[in-house]
């Protein structure tokens, strides 16, 4: 049965993994403020806002500081590895404490209280109290805890590495998102709005997903889709990062698309150049000089490489073929809770590429006013060398819309 979710024991892990850390470095505690970290180490997710939530990890306990709206999922058995919750109203902290104890502490107060009662005088911490996140200003953590505090980066570098677990969900991601690029195709054609394209085609998509895994489905959204896609056509391509436009599909349109869905809160990425009906001369060359720059990132992966290696042969073949000047980032980047995540296949990293670790291969070319070309695959690192896990047709004659 495939995969859809991390297990507790690998929860488990992470935590003796970060108290290893913790008594190596001679800390009381780590305490976590960001959402995408709290839910690597326990499985915890929640939308982040304005209201502060803050898990602390001792080498004994595991407690959770949440708004009271967050307070009954955090007590739920679907986070096991949670011993303590610590709860407040809400922020800035309007509650009168009549139906809920501690009900009128502020966020603050309530942090510094579940601090206290674990005993804790030194922290390493992901920041120093919480990021000011939709209008939140507080204090600093050392400033109403009146403690030691160090921010570390431990979780983000934890992270680098996925386990098997990561691996399996990434690639479950990929089967589905690829489910949706292929209903985009499908649905792609002159006249249709590209907002009605996309959304049926991430709606049927993830129809088919929520149909196949019923009770298996392990939700980690808010709304949205959990297989989705999506694309920028005519000149908004040249932009790698262009907004949707109002228009609609018209023939000779380039796409640059991409396609993901969200598998136990694991993602992929999936990116293809496309184009509604037969390309020019020009645009065959533009996208085979980006496939075979593509082809080079992916080739020249793998165990023991230098980040800044493969960038720099993908630099350097686009420097060759002329063309370096329509490019605007670099090679790829990690990626599993997040779309992007450290480390980055760039000139500049000092990152080796390890079995465990998760890359983009997205090398771009942008001509002005005109078009972009970009592929995006997803590939796993490993011990035998490269694993790509997308795997939605390359070729140029694959990637021609006819109707």
């Amino acid at each position: 049965m495939a995969l859809t979710h991390v297990p507790t024991e690998e929860f488990e892990s992470r935590v003796e993994t970060v108290r290893n850390e913790i008594a190596n470095e001679e800390y009381d505690a780590l305490c976590l403020f960001s959402a995408t970290s709290i839910e690597w180490l326990t499985g915890f997710h929640h939308l982040q806002t304005e209201r502060p939530v803050c898990l602390a990890v001792t080498s004994d306990h595991v407690d959770v500081t949440v708004p009271r709206l967050e307070a009954d999922r955090a007590m739920s058995e679907e986070f096991p590895v949670i011993e303590g919750v610590h709860v407040y109203y809400d922020y800035p902290g309007d509650g009168d404490g009549e139906y809920y104890e501690h009900q009128s502490r502020t966020p603050e107060q309530t942090i510094m209280s579940m601090l206290g009662n674990l005993d804790v005088q030194s922290i390493a911490a992901d920041s120093n109290g919480a990021p000011g996140y939709w209008g939140y200003a507080g204090p600093t953590l050392d400033t109403f805890a009146d403690i030691t505090v160090e921010t570390v980066d431990w979780i983000t570098e934890f992270r680098k590495m996925k386990s098997s677990v990561e691996f399996e969900l990434m690639r479950r991601s990929s089967e589905w998102g690829n489910l949706a690029h292929q209903y985009l195709e499908d649905y792609a054609e002159p006249g249709k709005h590209e907002l009605w394209v996309a959304k049926r085609a991430s709606l049927d998509a993830s129809m088919a997903m929520l149909d196949t895994l019923g009770s298996r489905y392990d939700s980690h959204l808010r709304g949205g889709y959990p297989a989705s896609c999506g694309f920028l056509s005519g000149s908004n391509t040249s932009l790698p990062h262009g907004l949707t436009e109002n228009r609609r599909l018209q023939e000779g349109d380039v796409l640059v698309t991409g396609a993901s869905a969200n598998v136990g809160g694991y993602k992929s990425e999936l990116e293809r150049t496309m184009f509604m009906g037969e390309p020019t001369d020009e645009q065959r060359d533009y996208f085979e000089m980006m496939l075979e720059a593509q082809t080079i990132g992916i080739e020249e992966s793998g165990p023991g490489v230098a980040c800044s290696h493969v960038d720099q042969a993908v630099h350097d073949y686009l420097k060759e073929q002329g063309v370096l000047q329509f490019t605007q980032h670099h090679t790829g980047h990690n990626l599993g809770l997040e779309g992007h995540e450290r480390e980055f296949i760039d000139r500049g990293s000092d990152e080796i590429m390890q079995p465990g670790h998760a890359y983009s291969i997205e090398p771009g070319i942008y001509i002005p006013d005109s078009a972009g070309y970009r592929h995006s695959d997803t590939i796993l690192i490993t011990e035998d060398g490269v694993e790509q896990i997308t795997y939605y047709p390359r070729d140029l004659e694959s990637n021609i819309i006819r109707w």
